[in-house]
Order: C-alpha cells, then structure tokens, then sequence
C-alpha cells in the first residue's frame, strides 16, 4: 500500500491542506480534500518538456502530448475523450519548456474512471502507439504551428524572441512547438524511446483534489499504478543557467503583414522559485499589469501612443524567466517613439521605487489571481503537482500568495533597478509592410502569372 504522512494547515495557507504519498514505483501522489462541490480533479505532471529534447528533435515533447490522446492498451481511438465526456467530465494536456500535463475535471462519483485511464495511458500506450496514429498526431501538431504560429500576425514572435534571449544550444533555445523540419523527422522510434524514457511512475507526480475520500483514493491509485514498472533511464537535463544580464541588447527587426507597429521586449529575470523571483512579479505588475499599470497610463491613456501595453513574467525553474513586454502602437507613431517613453518610465521606476499605494495594489492583484487558483479543484491540482515536479514539494502551493505579500519595495526596485535596463533584453520590432511594397508584390504577381499564360499559349 502507499506509504504517506498527513500535512497540517500552515501559516499563510488559507486553511487549505495536502497529503502526501509515494508508492513503491516511485510515483509521487497529493491528495487534498475540498467537499464544498461534488466534482474532484486529477492532474498528472510529467518532468518532461522542450527542455529536455536534443537537436534535431525539438517538438517532440509536445508532439507525445498529442500521442497521448491516441489510444492506450485498453482504451481505443479517441476513446479517452469519449469516456471522460460521456461521464460528464472535462480533459486536456499541454507540454511547456519544463514539464508535460494531463487533466481531468470529473463528478465525484466518475473519480475512478479518470485514474484508470491515466494509469492505462501511463502504462499501455506502447501497446497502441502504431505509424497511423504517429502520422495523425504529426498531421495535427504541424497544422496547430501553422494556425497559431506561421500563419497569424505577431505568431512567431515568441519563438524568435526565446531565441534571442537564450543563447544557441541552451535547452530553452527553442519553444516547445518545434520546428516543421524536426517534426517531419520524428520517427515511430523516437516516439517509443521517448515514452519508455519519461513516461514513468518515478518522474510523475499525480494529484487529486476536490471532494474525495482519500483512503479509497488511494486504494484506487494503488490499484492501477502501483503494477507500472518504474525507469531509471532518464538523462540528466542540461543545465540552463545564465548570467543575470544579457550583456547587451539583442534586436531583430521584422517586416510583415501585421496590422500595427509592434515593439516586444523580453528581460532576463530571476529563476522561478526565490523570494527575487516574486519580487520581479510585483515590479512588472505595477509597470504593465493591466489598465491601471504605469506603462498602460503613459502609453495608451496620456500619450496615446499605443493601443494596448502588457507587461507579464514566464516563470521558469531551470533556467531565467523572461519579462515579457507586449505595445502595439497607435495610427502612424513610430516604434522609437513608444521605446523612448517606455526606457523613461523605467528608469524612472528603477529610481525612485514603487509607492506604498503600488505596491498594495499589485500585491493585492496577484493575491486575487493566487486565490483563483487555488480556490478551484483543478487550479489548486495543478499548482500542487507544479511545485513537487519543480521544486519538490507540494506544500510550497499552499504558502505562495503569503510569500508574494512578504516583498518589500525595496525589493522591487532593487530587481527593477539590476534587470529592467535596455542592456538586459532581446527586443523585436514589427513593422508593416508598405503600401507601394504591397503595390510591388502585385506587380511581380501579376507578370508572373502573365509570363505563365505566355508559356502556356507558346506550348
């Protein structure tokens, strides 16, 4: 049976508790009880991501996620969705650069059947892993690239922007969507080899929320995981750590078919995880966290220069996080314009520090999105897997919104005043396409189709 120990209330954790479990293939199990609907969520983290994949073979993390949904030993087709649906139950998956998720979101009563498709996916896929699904599921990544990246304006704008920030061969070099190329080079072995790799008991941690009994849960968890073979293959990531400053400024300035002017910045920030962490959370809130944010104010609300202004943190573990700016420009205003007005303001910030009223307002804005989380079955399930794959220990969950009040502003200067400077970002600026530009692709277009109709009638 599986060994645990019961986890009181702490200080900071707003009553909420979890237990914690592992059983004797190494699969880590939390459990927290939350009577207050009928409905429980299971959340299974995986510790694999983009970060993990070698050259060559970017994209496949993300591309498994999709093979997940394919059918398992027991379960055929589409049948995962079929089931949870029929039961009344809601599902997905997403991969990022340092893990791989799958959820469920089921009536109380229908908690079984979503442990054991999870356990039959976890140790049955081989058994249905063949070429036509492997060719679907590749069909189907490479047309979500080219829906959400290629063929949108501003799509690859997160994915050019990661490759500035982290340099050539580090593991956070590429987005977890992968390239086209690599994509049409992943084989049905390497999808095997990557499962037997990563899709362990011992490199999963399986959490279970909501109104539960948690001694059947476990019996049930016990029941069809406890069988699965554990792997000890699993290569040591690479290490992902970096200066805290870029050094310099990396620019890359594109001409596309957008609708506006476009300036994005990202801003080498501290790890995920630390007190500094937090603390740059608190500074970009204040300067770009919505219509009350400073950069919002100045840009779109006094110099009407812009059209919209965001300012928001990727959290990342194993490597820096990334501040990530985001101003779309107003009419004719030039990007060097809107990039004066905004080094202004942080300069300004980095100098004189945030104000109590600031600072009470962003604390009080991510305690909000804090407590949404966690006041839902399936946001408190994910946070709880997130921080034992992450930082190995599921509590920490619990105490994240006390530790985000405990930031001085002191602090938050001091991370705004070392990180937020033009010589620490990668910066990318859109441009449109002219009109006469346009007015010349229409020509060339037009003579070579004429050239063609030529050819044609010659033949």
């Amino acid at each position: 049976m599986p060994m645990g120990h019961t986890a009181t209330a702490e200080a900071g954790s707003g009553g909420l508790t979890a237990t914690e479990h592992r059983l004797a293939n190494g699969l880590r199990v939390v459990l927290s009880e939350d009577h207050l609907t009928p409905v429980a969520a299971v959340c299974l983290w995986y510790d694999v991501g983009s970060r993990h994949e070698v050259k060559g073979r970017t994209g496949l993390a993300h591309l498994f996620e999709h093979l997940m949904f394919q059918g398992s030993g027991q379960v055929k087709g589409n049948g995962h969705f079929e089931l949870v649906q029929g039961a009344g139950g809601s599902l997905n998956g997403t991969t990022s650069f340092e893990r791989t998720n799958y959820f469920e979101t089921m009536p109380t009563h229908q908690l079984e059947l979503a442990l054991w498709l999870e356990a039959d996916r976890m140790g049955s896929l081989l058994a249905a892993l063949d070429d036509e699904s492997m060719e679907n599921q590749r069909d189907v990544v490479k047309n979500e690239r080219r829906q959400r990246y290629d063929n949108v304006p501003y799509g690859t704008a997160f994915e050019k922007l990661t490759a500035l920030a982290y340099p050539e061969g580090h593991p956070y070099h590429h987005t977890p969507i992968g390239s086209m190329a690599d994509l049409d080079a992943a084989t049905l072995e390497d999808a095997r080899a990557f499962f037997r790799t990563y899709y362990a008991p011992n490199n999963a941690v399986l959490s279970v929320v909501g109104d539960i009994d948690p001694e059947q849960t476990l019996a049930w968890i016990e029941k069809y995981f406890g069988s699965i073979a554990s792997h000890d293959g699993k290569p040591t990531p690479r290490d992902g750590a970096l200066p805290d400053s870029m050094g310099g400024e990396l620019r890359e300035v594109l001409v596309e078919e957008v609708p506006a002017r476009a300036l994005m910045c990202a801003y080498r920030l501290p790890e995920d995880g630390t007190r500094a962490s937090d603390a740059a959370d608190l500074a970009l809130t204040i300067l770009g966290g919505g219509e009350s944010s400073l950069l919002y104010n100045r840009l779109v609300r006094r110099d009407r220069t812009a059209v919209a202004a965001g300012f928001g943190l990727l959290r990342l573990a194993g490597a820096p996080s990334l501040g990530w700016l985001d101003v779309k420009t107003s009419g004719d205003v030039e990007v060097p314009v809107i990039e004066a007005a905004i080094d202004e303001e942080l300069a300004r910030f980095a100098a004189e520090g945030p104000t109590a009223e600031e600072m009470e307002r962003a604390q009080a804005q991510l305690e909000r999105e804090w407590l949404d989380r966690l006041g839902t079955v399936a946001g408190r399930a994910d946070e709880l897997c997130r921080y034992a794959v992450l930082f190995g220990d599921p509590q920490l969950a619990l105490t994240a919104v006390q530790r985000v009040l405990d930031v001085t502003a002191e602090e938050v200067q001091e991370v705004a005043k070392g990180r937020l400077r033009p010589d620490n970002r990668a910066v990318l600026v859109y441009e449109p396409i002219a009109d006469e530009d346009a007015d010349e692709d229409a020509d060339d277009e037009a003579t070579a189709e004429a050239g063609d109709e030529n050819e044609e009638a010659a033949k």
